[in-house]
């Protein structure tokens, strides 16, 4: 007889990532998973091979300098950072290891990052779903539907901020309100894997909450903007009590010293960081002109990405060519020509695309070929 995993665990399903190769196409445009087309800091680079002589040896235990660094760049106490070497990701998954009980209930919007639910269900806890918004150009998060869901049973809520993969943001007052909202012994998880790319005046990253409030906690990445994502380097910020949990059940040694001195190198590169940001403040609203010129909505964005929405199929009123532009055709026709969109049917949009802002080549080859599929 098999071993019995605990409840919740055979009703996740594995996270699956953007695909990376289209068959038969030696190098394929990748713009699925959000990466940036910059790359790495070259101080980055040049951290990781200084940092090869670091291999063989056991790091601090505590991510001790890369946190002192985080905490210089941000005007933060390095004692309120905990780091992780394998991505914001598995802090978000320790939050709920850490507070989540079997039959506990945690929020989250309908469109949220698929690893909410795999940490919840893990935990044997109910995850709670609630539906998101739609405007004409947005989804995004319905702060009195989420206020609305709270029960007795409520332990957590996750919120994206900005959301992938809808690049809608809640503004520093939606987030305000809904902290009000909430008891507090809720902890209010705020994942700002994109929180950089955010110009908006209104944004307000999760800093400044956590500052205040003893059961907000604010998660970072270094692998969006900071062009990092091959060596998953990720930082929570949080109260003492709560920072004091997670060390107590992160792995020994989880930032190895060489993810450390090259995160060091990225924070500190500051001609690097901004001309990332200039990049996607150039193509961001390029890309999102040029595809709704095809007729095609895409949804504002405030992140890196854009969500292209195609026609369903069999689409009530759809006339002419129309009932063959869906988002699977279009999907298929992309790859013929190597370019990768991810699709998102698996975070409940199965009719929507969602491309990464790439490089100017890259940019206008996506476009184009979007152009030519809808004018077939």
């Amino acid at each position: 007889m098999d071993p019995t995993p605990k409840p919740g665990i055979l009703d996740i399903s594995p996270y699956v990532g953007g695909r990376s190769s289209v068959p038969g196409v030696a190098k394929a445009v990748k713009l699925s998973s959000n990466e940036s087309p910059l790359g790495p800091s070259p101080k980055a680079l040049a951290a990781l091979d200084e940092a090869k002589a670091s291999i063989s040896l056991y790091p601090e235990g505590s991510g001790r300098m890369l946190r002192e660094a985080i905490g210089e760049a941000f005007g933060l106490d390095p004692a309120r950072i905990v780091t992780s070497g394998d991505g914001s990701d598995a802090l978000l998954t320790m939050m709920a290891n850490a507070f989540l009980q079997p039959g506990d209930e945690c929020i989250f919007s309908e469109h949220a990052f698929l690893v909410y639910k795999i940490a919840t269900l893990a935990n044997s806890a109910v995850p709670v779903i609630v539906p998101e918004k739609t405007t004409n150009n947005a989804i995004k998060v319905d702060v009195d539907v989420l206020l609305a869901a709270v029960t007795p049973k409520t332990r957590m809520v996750y919120i994206a901020n900005p959301n992938n993969p809808t690049g809608s943001y809640l503004n520093r007052d939606e987030m305000e309100r809904l902290h009000k909202g909430l008891p507090e012994n809720v902890l209010l998880v705020i994942d700002a894997a994109y929180g950089e790319y955010v110009t908006a005046k209104d944004y307000e990253s999760g800093m400044e909450m956590v500052g205040r409030y003893p059961n907000v906690v604010m998660t970072r990445t270094f692998s969006k903007l900071y062009g990092l994502a091959g060596l998953r380097i990720g930082w929570m910020y949080a109260s003492a009590s709560v920072c004091d949990v997670i060390n107590r059940i992160r792995g020994p040694f989880n930032t190895a010293l060489m993810q450390q001195l090259v995160g060091i190198a990225a924070l500190r590169d500051r001609d690097h960081f901004w001309a990332a940001v200039k990049h996607n403040n150039t193509w961001l609203p390029w890309i999102t002109a040029e595809i709704r010129k095809t007729g095609l909505r895409v949804d504002d964005s405030a992140a890196n990405f854009v969500l292209i929405h195609f026609p369903a199929p069999g689409a009530a009123g759809a006339k002419g060519n129309e009932e063959k532009k869906t988002a699977a055709k279009a999907d298929a026709f992309l790859n013929q020509h190597g370019v990768i969109l991810r699709p998102v049917i698996n975070y409940g949009l199965p009719d929507c695309l969602r491309m990464t802002v790439g490089t100017e080549e890259q940019n206008r080859l996506a476009v184009s070929l979007l152009t030519q599929f809808m004018a077939a």
